[in-house]
């Protein structure tokens, strides 16, 4: 199975767009990314069009969006990791045999409603009748594992503002990121406390986006691009619904069991990964989702950050995009950003911060606080 075009939008506030135009923008540039290329289904990333737009039937829109009316689609949920989802149903539709070329598009849009809203919407991802109902928003949720990774392993709220100064560093160099600006330590901690230790720019930003990929299967491939990376492993993983009723809060088994399958399925190893995106919607979830898949033991993931490991030319090197931090998290979009953003590496085109010869890759989106959790590696 491999990847043989690639369409992104910038990420920002698009007050003048709806979801036609940025599915639209995105489709014509994966399209001009390809030699040639008909669909025959659509499988949609999103998360927010019921709850924001009043709007099911997201695939049916999607199609009239790209002029292609007539074929099957469907439409993909799950929370914050709609897109990393959508990506392996769209795999699953070709490794089955009933077709042969797939479009994945993620596309969100959050900006038009205040705050308020957008956090009330995001917090329908938690459980309804033990958390939601309460009140209690992801932040929160997040904070109160921050909290205890804080206390556990001792780390100092200045040691964990590194990650995001270094993710604006590689924002601030990528044409599609949301915030391109460089911050300090002093701008993540003296930044407004949004649930403690959180902080603002401990956040990923409300924005919009659109990213499409076209998938094709190896027969196909090889027509359609003359540099097609192949999807290598992919994988799944749970947690429970509720922070209350978990085993253990720092180390999700989502993140670990989708992680297993896909390095399992690819027969690689953390080892062997030279570039990843991760899912980073508060620096907290970098940390875990970094431990997680076995790029550092527990609680160590802060201390190599402050070494200097996991930045550009390491191995693995991570969120050279600038990550959901810095790149924008349009939050069903985000997880076919990272497998667009991975290809772009692998291929040696991504037009921001890169490493040269990357071979193998890995994209990891979850949705929630590592609530439901896909892993995707590619091979150059």
């Amino acid at each position: 199975m491999y990847i043989v075009g690639i369409g992104m939008v910038k990420i920002d506030r698009y007050y003048d767009k709806g979801y036609m135009q940025l599915i639209h923008d995105a489709a014509i540039r994966a399209f001009d990314d390809v030699n040639s290329y008909e669909p025959e289904v659509v499988v949609v990333g999103n998360m927010l069009s019921s709850s924001l737009y009043n709007q099911d039937s997201l695939a049916a829109l999607a199609l009239d969006a790209i002029g292609f009316r007539g074929l099957g689609g469907l439409k993909v949920e799950a929370a914050c990791g709609s897109g990393g989802h959508a990506v392996i149903v769209g795999y699953s539709l070709i490794a089955s045999g009933l077709y042969d070329q797939v479009m994945v598009i993620g596309v969100e849009k959050m900006s038009d409603y205040p705050t308020s809203t957008v956090t009330s919407a995001l917090a329908q991802a938690a459980d309804a009748e033990y958390e939601y109902i309460y009140g209690i928003s992801f932040a929160a949720l997040n904070a109160l594992v921050m909290r205890l990774y804080m206390l556990k392993y001792e780390a100092k709220r200045e040691d964990l503002a590194l990650w995001p100064v270094r993710m604006h560093e590689y924002g601030s160099k990528n044409p599609y990121a949301q915030l391109r600006n460089r911050i300090t330590i002093e701008d993540v901690v003296n930044s407004p406390i949004i649930s403690d230790p959180i902080r603002l720019m401990d956040s990923a930003p409300i924005g919009d986006g659109a990213a499409v990929i076209i998938l094709a299967s190896e027969d196909t491939a090889r027509k359609l691009s003359d540099t097609p990376i192949e999807i290598a492993g992919l994988g799944f993983g749970s947690d429970g619904l509720d922070l209350s009723s978990r085993e253990e809060l720092l180390n999700p088994i989502s993140i670990r069991r989708a992680a297993e399958k896909a390095f399992r399925m690819s027969k690689l190893s953390p080892s062997n990964i030279d570039v990843a995106e991760i899912h980073d919607a508060f620096t907290i979830t970098a940390l875990v989702s970094i431990e997680g898949l076995g790029f550092a033991g527990p609680g160590e993931s802060w201390k190599l950050i402050k070494d200097g490991r996991f930045a550009a030319g390491d191995k693995p090197s991570i969120n050279l995009s600038g990550g959901l931090k810095a790149r924008g998290h349009p939050v069903g979009a985000t997880g076919v950003y990272q497998v667009a953003e991975i290809a772009m590496q692998l291929r040696g085109d991504f037009p921001g911060v890169r490493i040269s010869n990357a071979e193998k890759g890995l994209a990891m989106n979850t949705g929630g606080v590592a609530t439901l959790t896909s892993v995707i590696i590619m091979k150059r």
